[in-house]
């Protein structure tokens, strides 16, 4: 792009967008509803704003003047001009910026994305999902959730589903936990176990401290499409959904009382990609 892009300047905290930039990061419900209202969520920072360039789902840039001399920065908005010449660009502030990001020293560049078809439909609307599936049973911890993620997608899990009662998929501490990944997933939340059970037509495996299957023995399990189930961080999978799947366990020392979440999803689609490359 060789001539510079038009920039608009925001000064106020009073600021239309501004504001309204501020209730997409709002945690909890409130976030959560402003989110699936607005239809778009705001990715923080530069890693997760280049991981969409040239998306024209991402149809605002947000950064600052020290932002705009940032070659890494000034590289990502020119890429994207380049494919989407209608974005919006905006100029916060100086004393703005500070509001805006929770990044301390990080680089100044922030984005809004429109949100995927996929976190906006009812669950009630889907009659059926078929093939693989990772199921999030209420897990609470937002870095987990991120994580788990980045991890499904890295193993090829692409159809993830959050029981109502998980960290918010799409709030900003899962999209930076989940490095990206989202990008690569189709993400449906907000499901009831009754809708889970209903809709996914692959076998429900849930990793169980006391599961009666062995994860290193279940070649002919896993070479299926499966729905993978993991638990909340404290209540472990809920007894709707463990009555209706077959618990699995992950063999570990006996003086170790249990694997964090985010651990056992890694184990248990990672030997699920195993099983299918061998």
């Amino acid at each position: 792009m060789n001539s510079e892009p038009k920039i608009e300047f925001i000064s106020s905290k009073e600021n239309a967008l501004f504001k309204a930039v501020r209730l997409l990061q709002a945690t909890g419900t409130k976030g959560q509803k402003a989110r699936i209202a607005n239809g778009q969520v705001l990715l923080e920072g530069i890693h997760l704003v280049q991981t969409w360039v040239g998306d024209p789902s991402l149809k605002v840039l947000i950064t600052s003047e020290l932002g705009l001399h940032h070659p890494e920065i000034a590289q990502a908005v020119h890429a994207h001009l380049e494919v989407c010449p209608n974005t919006c660009i905006y100029q916060l502030d100086k004393g703005l910026w500070a509001l805006l990001s929770e990044l301390v020293n990080a680089p100044q560049i922030a984005g809004l994305l429109d949100l995927p078809q996929s976190c906006l439909v009812k669950p009630q609307s889907i009659s059926t999902l078929s093939g693989d599936v990772l199921i999030l049973d209420r897990i609470q911890d937002a870095g987990n959730v991120g994580s788990i993620l980045r991890t499904a997608a890295a193993a090829g899990f692409k159809q993830v589903l959050a029981i109502s009662g998980c960290a918010h998929l799409w709030s900003s501490k899962v999209l930076r936990a989940g490095m990206g990944a989202h990008r690569l997933l189709d993400l449906y939340e907000g499901w009831s176990s009754q809708q889970v059970l209903s809709a996914v037509t692959a076998p429900l495996l849930a990793a169980a401290a006391e599961g009666s299957m062995d994860l290193f023995n279940m070649r002919k399990e896993l070479i299926l499409p499966v729905a993978w189930v993991m638990g909340s961080e404290g209540q472990g999978v809920s007894e709707d959904l463990m009555a209706q799947a077959k618990g699995v366990s992950i063999p570990i020392d006996p003086r170790v009382e249990s694997l964090n979440v985010s651990t056992a999803a890694a184990i248990c689609l990672f030997e699920t990609m195993r099983v299918r490359r061998s």
